[in-house]
């Protein structure tokens, strides 16, 4: 079967599944904050037993739509319908009421209760003479039950992982009797095998007739899901679910409003010269007898599960984690990182996975934040020449297409997208070569994921060497020359792109039976 045909089969499959009742409608919804017009005439139809997947740059207008619906904005004008009824959501408890609950990215559960009191919080089961903590375990045990969710109701919050957390998140919409579940950035912290079962979670809700809201940034994990798919831009409607093929090119090319060659940019730039060799790296956080080179040009992408020691062998090469064993060898001479000023001076450059707790200094703006690692170029005499970092600045943020808002404002009014760019534009500037990018395009939008990549390639181009890390499968396959597979802190495997699949990604990182 051609490309053609299955396109129309799934266009077929679709049209035949958007025959379940409309359950929640908006029409002409327009919002506006001053000047700004977050929504601009939006309409959307969800209905009984579909994934709806709504997909948009940063500023698109998502977000605003997503609090329109829980009741924490007003519209302007329009109309929002539930069941063929126009009806008023004054508050996030209204919305609630009549059925409707969001999964944020952060959630709303206490860590310290139990599963079960998470489940049905705020409305616990009563009988005289106070809570009935025995059939509130019942009900907890039921609900899991029904959706195939292998956690007890007993077990505190806090001692489960994110992805476990997140399934008790979306129990607690569930047992709400909600007719709409919103889903924003769901697997922004979750493991390949951990999306899988919160997809297979998501089918099994669709089965029995939720009507489901699907936000994510990830192109590939909604062609993978959903039924039908909304593109927003600049606040607008650009392609509605009746008319968007649920295809990758198409809808990133209406997401961005220009076409694109290809999802993944890739350039092959390595060549044969050795820029790093890792020899029996061990540290007391994990990693153990590490080994691996870095040639000049070449993208060496770190798969393996979360937890697996990606980041811990990041760490211990930017000279955060003390190394216990081995040694590292840069363009051939030994060097002792010790510190990350050390790794600095060695040619490292760090983009950590918490940009914003270990990447970036919120109390700066863009213009030092991207000065910071490398001030000796700014010194006149003992002062800092204020005009040249400045210059400087500006140099960085034009080349690297950074929103001009960053010259002089923080880092918190900045998007995702701009403040992994500040960071990679404070290495630039520092001059470094070896670069290590852990999960860089982690919570960022499409838009600025191929920016991301784009750079990537303008890195090797220049001759530098990259150590890749992302959770992303596609990613990793796409961007990357050569892939060193991670488990238990320790390297597994080393082998050329072409001589990996998806497979064995898994097989690797001890997902499935060896």
């Amino acid at each position: 079967m051609n490309a053609a045909t299955g396109q129309i089969l799934r266009t077929i499959v679709n049209a035949m599944q958007r025959t379940g009742a409309v359950v929640w409608e908006l029409r002409n919804i327009i919002k506006a904050f001053g000047p700004v017009l977050a929504n601009d005439n939006v309409s959307l139809t969800l209905r009984r037993g579909e994934i709806h997947g709504l997909v948009g740059q940063n500023g698109s207008g998502k977000t605003t739509l997503i609090k329109t619906l829980c009741g924490a904005h007003q519209p302007d004008s329009g109309t929002i319908l539930h069941d063929g009824r126009p009806v008023r959501l004054p508050n996030p408890l209204a919305a609630r009421a009549l059925g409707i609950a969001t999964v944020f990215q952060e959630f709303s559960l206490v860590p310290n209760m139990t599963v079960a009191e998470n489940i049905f919080l705020g409305g616990w089961p009563g009988r005289l003479y106070g809570i009935d903590w025995r059939q509130m375990r019942e009900d907890a045990r039921k609900v899991l039950a029904q959706l195939e969710i292998a956690i007890s109701p007993d077990d505190v919050l806090a001692d489960l992982p994110v992805a476990r957390q997140q399934m008790v998140e979306i129990a607690k919409a569930f047992a709400q009797n909600a007719s709409m579940i919103i889903l924003d950035e769901p697997t922004a912290a979750l493991a390949a095998r951990e999306v899988e079962h919160l997809f297979a979670l998501l089918q099994r809700m669709r089965q029995q007739g939720a009507a489901i809201l699907y936000i994510s940034h990830r192109i590939d994990e909604i062609v993978q899901l959903v039924d039908v798919v909304t593109v927003l831009r600049n606040g607008q409607v650009i392609s509605t679910a009746e008319d968007t093929p649920i295809d990758i090119p198409y809808i990133v090319t209406k997401m961005i409003g220009r076409s694109i060659e290809e999802y993944y940019p890739k350039e092959r730039n390595a060549t044969s010269e050795v820029v790093l060799e890792v020899r029996q790296l061990g540290t007391e956080r994990g990693v153990a007898d590490v080994n691996f080179t870095l040639h000049r040009g070449e993208v060496l992408g770190l798969g393996g599960l979360l937890g697996s020691g990606r980041t811990r062998i990041a760490r211990a090469l930017f000279g955060i984690d003390p190394l216990t064993t081995g040694e590292i060898l840069v363009k051939g001479r030994r060097v002792s990182l010790t510190s990350p000023a050390a790794a600095v001076a060695a040619g490292f450059a760090f983009l950590p996975e918490d940009r914003k707790t270990d990447g970036l200094f919120f109390n700066f703006d863009g213009c030092r934040n991207i000065t910071i690692a490398n001030l000796r170029g700014l010194l006149r005499g003992i002062q800092l020449d204020l005009a040249r970092e400045q210059e400087v600045a500006r140099g960085v943020i034009e080349h690297l297409d950074i929103s001009p808002a960053a010259q002089e404002g923080m880092m918190d009014q900045l998007s995702g997208g701009n403040q992994q760019k500040i960071i990679l534009g404070r290495w630039l500037y520092a001059g470094a070569e070896i670069f290590i990018l852990d999960e860089p395009t982690q919570g960022i939008d499409i838009g600025a994921k191929t920016a991301v990549f784009r750079l990537i390639n303008e890195l090797t181009r220049a001759g530098n060497g990259v150590i890749f890390i992302t959770s992303h499968d596609d990613e990793l396959l796409a961007m990357s020359d050569r892939i060193a597979i991670v488990r238990r802190g320790r390297v597994v495997r080393i082998a050329n792109v072409n001589d990996v699949n998806k497979a064995d990604l898994l097989q690797g990182a001890g997902e499935v039976a060896a």
